[in-house]
């Protein structure tokens, strides 16, 4: 499956952000603007909720703390 790759702090960072845009895009915006603010919104829950960022993945970053043993 996926690598989980994003961390607590940002998940609620995400989640936040991401329901912020969903506002802005359902209330405030009109046309092709709403459609790109609101699809954005859309990522960056869904990626909070799975945990798993495809662009940390392309770029090596994680910002999970690291497990020690």
């Amino acid at each position: 499956m996926f690598t989980t790759n994003v961390g607590s702090t940002d998940r609620i960072a995400r989640i936040i952000a991401g329901l912020a845009l969903l506002a802005v895009a359902y209330f405030y915006q009109t046309g092709a603007g709403m459609w790109i603010v609101g699809i954005v919104g859309v990522v960056l829950i869904a990626t909070a909720l799975m945990r798993t960022c495809p662009a940390y993945s392309l770029f090596g970053m994680s910002t999970c703390k690291l497990s020690k043993k």
